[in-house]
C-alpha cells in the first residue's frame, strides 16, 4: 500500500476535471496532475534511489501536491519544511534528514543559496519544467505499508528538531480517520489551502485527493482572511484547516459565513470558548476541532460538527473524544490508568501513531513505550468520554498554531553578550492563542536582543515582551520556578 494510490484512484474516476487550482486559475485536472507526479517521479528516480529524502521549502503553492505524490510514486520521502523557519533552522532539518534533494521556492532558494549542502532546485525553474519530460515511472504496487512516506520535523524540548516518521499505514490511518469522524467530501468540492502546506494543511490532502475534492491554493499563497472568504464564495464545497488565530481573524472581517464554506477543521493551539462563541456566531455550524500531534498526525481527539452545537462552556472548551482507529486514555505518573476527572498524562495508540524519530532512539524510547504514544501533555476525562487538556508537561508555547520551545529561544538569548539569566514562558493573549514573553536578567536593550534573534532563529520565536529582572526564581536545586514568572504576568494583567 502506497499513499499514491489515492491519486490513482482519483486520476481514474474524475480525470477531466479539475484538480488543482491556484485562486480561480485551474492548474490541472487530475489525470495531468497524476502525469505529473509519475513524470517527477520518473526523473527523480533517475539519479535517486527508493527511500531516499526529498526536502521541499516553500511557501504554499501548487508544486506542492505533485511533488508529495511524486516523491511516493518514486518510493522516497517527503520532508516538507516550515517556510517560516531561519536558513540555519532549514538547514538542520536537511542535515538531520540526509536529504539529498531539496526542492524550494524562489525566495527561499535564494536565502539558502551557498549555504545547503544538498542539492536545490528552484520550484518552477528550467530545470523544474525540464523533469516533465522524462520518461514517467508505473504507479507503485509493492510498496510495503510499513516503510516510510513522511519525515513530519516538530522541534524538541531541546531546541533540535526532531523527525517523526510517519509510514503510508499511518497516513491512510489518519485519512480513514478523518472521512469518518469529520467531513465527507466528494468531487463537488474543495480544499482550501490557507494554513501551511508543510504541516497540517498538507496532511489533509490525501483524503480530499481520495475523493476528488479540488486543491485551491490562494493566489497570494498566504491566509488572507478576505482572499480566503473570497474563494470560499467561488470554489463549490469548502473545507480548511485553520488555526485558531486564523479563525479569529476571519472572524475579525464582520462577513457573513460564505455559502459554500462547509467545514473548518482548527486545532495545532489553543481555542477560547468565548473566541470559540463568537467564531460560531459569526460563522454557524461549519467547526471541527482536532487534537492530535506530529507523532500522531492529525488524530487523538476530536470534537465534531454536532458537538460544537451543545454551546456549555465544558463541552467548548474540551477537545472531544478518540477519533476512529485510536486509542485514547489517561495516565498517573506511576503508570496505571487515572480515574474519571483525575488529571494525569495522555497517551494514545493506533496504526496512525509514529514508528519513532528519525535517527532518535533515546527520544524514541522516551515517547514511545509498550505501544504507547506519550504526549507529554495534560488532561482528564469526564464521564461522556470528552477529553479535556489541562497543561502540558513540556513547557511548549503555542502561538499563533506554531509551536515554541522556550529552550531553543533562552539558548540563543544567551549567546548574547549583555544576558547573564534568561527563562522563557507563554503568556495566553486572545488574539495569538499565546505569546512569547522573556524574562531577562542582564542590560540587553530590546532591539539589539530582537536583531540578534533575527540572524538565528525565526521570526514568529522572537518575544513579545521582554520582562527585565534582577534575578530569576529558583527552587533549593537550582531550577527556575516557571509557575512563579506567570503568576507574576497574571497579577499584571486587568482582569
Amino acid at each position: 500500500m502506497n499513499v499514491f494510490s489515492v491519486l490513482d484512484q482519483a486520476a481514474a474516476r474524475y480525470g477531466d476535471r479539475g484538480a488543482v487550482f491556484l485562486g480561480m486559475q485551474q492548474q490541472h485536472t487530475w489525470a495531468e496532475l497524476h502525469e505529473r507526479a509519475l513524470r517527477l517521479a520518473g526523473s527523480i528516480r533517475s539519479t535517486l534511489p527508493a527511500g531516499s529524502r526529498i526536502a521541499v521549502a516553500s511557501e504554499n503553492c501548487p508544486e506542492f501536491v505533485e511533488l508529495m505524490f511524486a516523491a511516493w510514486a518514486a518510493e522516497c520521502v517527503i520532508v516538507p519544511v516550515n517556510y517560516k523557519l531561519h536558513v540555519r533552522e532549514m538547514q538542520q532539518i536537511f542535515d538531520d534528514s540526509g536529504a539529498a534533494q531539496v526542492f524550494a521556492s524562489p525566495k527561499i532558494a535564494a536565502q539558502l543559496d551557498g549555504t545547503a549542502a544538498v542539492p536545490v532546485e528552484v520550484i518552477g525553474s528550467d530545470a523544474y519544467r525540464h523533469r516533465m519530460s522524462t520518461t514517467p515511472l508505473e504507479s507503485p504496487r509493492r510498496t510495503d505499508p510499513a516503510s516510510l512516506a513522511w519525515l513530519f520535523y516538530t522541534s524538541g524540548t531541546t531546541g533540535r528538531s526532531k523527525g517523526a516518521m510517519l509510514s503510508h499505514r499511518n497516513l491512510m490511518a489518519m485519512t480513514v480517520s478523518h472521512l469518518a469522524d469529520f467531513d465527507d467530501p466528494n468531487q463537488d468540492c474543495s480544499l482550501i489551502h490557507g494554513a501551511p502546506m508543510s504541516h497540517g494543511s498538507g496532511l489533509y490532502i490525501a483524503p480530499y485527493v481520495l475523493r476528488g475534492a479540488r486543491q485551491v491554493i490562494p493566489q497570494s499563497q498566504a491566509f488572507e482572511p478576505e482572499e480566503f472568504l473570497d474563494l470560499c464564495d467561488r470554489h463549490p464545497g469548502c473545507s480548511t484547516f485553520l488555526a485558531p488565530t486564523m479563525v479569529g481573524r476571519l472572524v475579525h472581517t464582520g462577513r457573513n459565513c460564505p455559502a459554500n464554506l462547509r467545514t473548518i477543521v482548527y486545532g495545532g493551539g489553543p481555542m477560547y470558548v468565548e473566541s470559540l462563541k463568537k467564531a460560531m456566531a459569526a460563522f454557524g455550524s461549519v467547526f471541527v476541532q482536532l487534537y492530535g500531534q506530529g507523532e500522531a498526525p492529525m488524530t487523538i481527539t476530536g470534537l465534531r460538527r454536532a458537538d460544537h452545537e451543545n454551546t456549555d462552556d465544558a463541552t467548548l472548551g474540551c477537545v472531544g473524544y478518540a477519533r476512529s482507529g485510536v486509542d485514547v486514555t489517561v495516565l498517573r505518573a506511576d503508570g496505571t490508568q487515572a480515574d474519571i476527572g483525575e488529571i494525569g498524562e495522555i497517551v494514545c495508540r493506533g496504526d496512525v501513531v509514529m514508528s519513532g524519530y528519525w535517527n532518535n532512539p533515546a527520544a524514541t524510547a522516551t515517547t514511545l513505550q509498550d505501544g504507547w504514544l506519550l504526549t507529554g501533555d495534560m488532561g482528564c476525562f469526564d464521564a461522556r468520554g470528552y477529553l479535556t487538556l489541562r497543561d502540558r508537561s513540556k513547557d511548549v508555547v503555542i502561538s499563533g498554531g506554531s509551536n515554541v520551545y522556550p529552550r531553543e529561544v533562552e539558548e540563543v538569548l544567551l549567546e548574547h553578550p549583555a544576558v547573564e539569566e534568561v527563562c522563557v514562558v507563554g503568556m495566553p493573549d486572545a488574539d495569538w492563542g499565546e505569546v512569547v514573553v522573556a524574562f531577562i536578567v542582564g542590560a540587553a536593550a530590546e532591539t539589539d536582543l530582537d536583531a540578534h534573534l533575527l540572524e538565528r532563529i525565526a521570526r514568529f520565536k522572537r518575544p513579545k515582551r521582554y520582562v527585565y529582572v534582577d534575578y530569576l526564581p529558583k527552587n533549593a536545586y537550582g531550577k527556575v520556578l516557571k509557575r512563579e514568572l506567570r503568576e507574576r504576568l497574571f497579577a499584571e494583567e486587568p482582569a
